[in-house]
């Protein structure tokens, strides 16, 4: 299972949303700023990077630059998301460096544009999100619902050629409170397919349940920045031997 640090990026800073509220937006910067951290992160062991544009999931402008200056000065591989809702976009960060791009509204209202990117760039550069709310998938910043649910969802992705999905449980997501098992242990049922976990992670013993259910990838934010454990810890606890 990779353990995979987060970086949520608004107006060019680190920050942690509870509930993806921008209201409750929490700057970290005890790392220094977002290529300092992402060199953190690299140093702890991690192989591989989460970041969110913030700015562009609330259509507020966009934290390209700051992405761009991540992938220049890291050697990891790195997945992004938030706000590509245009094919050109996720063909623009994939052109920077970017190894996947994790799309919500765009792979909802155009699911032809999946395929059209995996033809132009690859099978794999592309991570659908489902980011869900009460058993419903949520878009646009977690503003917009869906008519979807997880299976659906799933079903619907998968005959397109999808292999690899982000399930965030909104309403656990910056709360350290634990994450959606039961969401998660569904979607592991489906066969061939990797999920990435993500919400509420705020334990050693959320990673184990996570190990236990059978998840590719967890995606760490709040509880590394508020000093919950440690990466290293992190990667001990499931098993990972730290990257020298």
């Amino acid at each position: 299972m990779q353990l995979i640090p987060a970086i949520d990026l608004m107006n060019g800073k680190i920050v942690r949303l509870s509930r993806g509220d921008p209201q409750t937006a929490k700057v970290y910067c005890q790392f220094g700023g977002p290529v300092e951290t992402a060199r953190r992160w690299k140093e702890e062991g991690a192989t591989k990077l989460h970041i969110i544009d913030l700015d562009a999931a609330f259509s507020t402008g966009d934290n390209l630059s700051v992405i761009a200056e991540i992938t220049e000065s890291v050697e990891l591989s790195i997945q992004v998301g938030g706000g590509i809702r245009k094919i050109e976009t996720a063909q623009k960060l994939l052109t920077m460096g970017i190894n996947q791009v994790i799309l919500g509204a765009l792979a909802f209202s155009d699911p032809k544009a999946i395929t059209r990117i995996q033809k132009n760039c690859g099978s794999e550069t592309v991570i659908v999100a489902l980011d869900n709310r009460n058993g419903k998938i949520m878009v646009e910043g977690w503003k917009t619902a869906t008519t979807l649910g997880i299976r659906e969802a799933l079903e619907k992705f998968i005959a397109l050629g999808v292999t690899t999905f982000l399930i965030t449980s909104i309403t656990k997501d910056g709360t350290l409170s634990g994450p959606d098992i039961g969401t998660l242990s569904l979607a592991h049922q489906f066969p061939n397919v990797k999920i990435i976990a993500a919400g509420g992670i705020g334990s050693l013993n959320d990673l184990v349940a996570l190990k236990r259910v059978g998840v590719e990838g967890v995606v760490i934010g709040k509880a590394l920045y508020e000093g919950r454990f440690t990466l290293k810890d992190a990667l001990k606890s499931v098993g990972v031997s730290r990257k020298r």
